[in-house]
């Protein structure tokens, strides 16, 4: 009786949460896009009101501008339901605009920045050469930008190799490599021939054990299940494990766990596994995205529950989509040896790398957070704008050394 009344409260109080939860997000929404719609209206200003380009080319530049701002929204949206080819068109250009927007906004921001010292110091006096001068600048770096991040994004990921000292780490167990691909957002516009190349690459490489920590796609089960497919090629020895990202969670968690397992991955939802080799024992754990809870509350990530019963005096790597889950570790005093973890793709796109720290406690690679070394993934594929300006995409193989004194 007592356990009935239990969850008679906890589903009162989760349909009360309900509706503040959607009103917190469409705040949170509208405050984005009133942002992103003032940036825009920067833009329009910087580079079409002016005496560059003059009636009717800068009203016209300013209404591309603005439909430019509505395409963002109108692409996030248009994945809902039925795909056709206009909603490709309409994704593809937002997406595509949303990670160029960056870039541009970045070269007006410098270029006004220097325009305005030219001015004052009177090196450059006259307002039009100033305006088209920043113009032409503008255009000659946003252009070139654009292209090579596109080529970076869709090309083959870098293979990144790291030797990771390990206490504790038996003898038959020296030299294992484990490689690890992250964020592989297989959606609209990566697909089951891009994945089966990640596969192929990663197969390559011939390893002990592979770690998909986490946004493995952008939709539906049942939309990409075919694209998907190519996951049940990974090949490694002692196994393929697998733990969610946030945005399983925005598109059904316990589907894609579903899915994920019956492909022949290990999914480890806050559990673990023992795998040996010659004697010697590692433990492989996993947790649900940082996030996870908020969602599901079953699914709420928890470390101590990942390794309960995990042999004592063994190794452990832990798979964790959000590197800040190093914290939870810390706080639920469990031993962590490396903690192997994406979501934050490096940054992806200049200049979005500075801003993740406000975050994330790390934005790429090796790094001990709250005492935990955390190797931090940039991602194998990408979210949204198919543009990678400065990280590029990565398929990480880490080799675990027993640790010297």
């Amino acid at each position: 009786m007592a356990e009935q009344s239990r969850a008679v409260e906890q589903e009162s109080r989760q349909r009360r949460a309900g509706p503040g939860r959607v009103l917190r997000w469409l705040m949170s929404l509208g405050g984005i896009l009133a942002l992103m719609g003032g940036l825009h209206a920067y833009l329009a200003v910087r580079l079409f009101v002016s005496p560059a380009w003059p009636s009717p080319w800068g009203v016209l530049g300013g209404v591309l501008m603005a439909l430019l701002f509505v395409s963002i929204p109108a692409g996030l949206f248009a994945g809902r339901g039925e795909s056709s080819t206009a909603q490709r068109v309409l994704q593809w250009t937002s997406f595509l605009w949303l990670g160029s927007f960056g870039i541009l906004l970045s070269a007006v921001v410098v270029a006004d920045l220097v325009g305005a010292v030219l001015g004052w110091t009177g090196v450059v006096p006259d307002a039009l050469v100033l305006a088209r001068g920043k113009a032409l600048v503008v255009g000659a770096v946003t252009m070139p930008a654009v292209l090579y991040a596109f080529v970076t994004a869709r090309g083959r990921a870098t293979v990144e190799r790291v030797t990771v000292p390990m206490t504790g780490l038996g003898p038959g167990l020296d030299g294992l490599r484990v490689v690890q691909i992250s964020d592989v957002h297989v959606g609209p516009t990566l697909d089951g021939r891009w994945l089966r190349r990640v596969v192929e690459q990663v197969n390559a490489l011939k390893p002990d054990i592979i770690a998909v920590t986490g946004d493995l796609v952008d939709g539906h089960v049942e939309a990409l299940r075919e694209e998907v497919r190519p996951l049940a090629e990974l090949r490694a020895s002692l196994g393929v494990f697998y733990v969610t990202g946030n945005h399983e969670y925005y598109h059904g968690g316990p589907a894609w766990e579903a899915e994920v397992a019956r492909l022949g991955l290990t999914v480890l939802r806050n559990s673990h596994r023992v795998v040996e080799r010659d004697g010697a024992r590692l433990v492989v754990a996993g947790v649900t995205d940082h996030d996870a809870g908020h969602i599901i509350p079953a699914h709420a990530s928890r470390p101590s529950a990942a390794l309960a019963n995990a042999p004592e005096g063994v190794p452990v790597v832990l798979l964790a989509h959000q590197p800040r889950s190093a914290l939870h570790v810390a706080r639920d005093g469990v031993r962590v040896d490396l903690q192997l973890s994406g979501h934050t793709h490096g940054g992806q796109v200049f200049p979005f790398m500075f801003f993740i720290k406000l975050q994330q406690p790390v934005v790429r690679g090796l790094a001990t957070v709250a005492g935990v070394r955390v190797y931090t993934h940039r991602g194998t594929g990408y979210w949204g704008p198919p543009l990678r300006l400065g990280p590029s995409p990565e398929i990480a193989e880490l080799t675990l050394v027993p640790a010297t004194a």
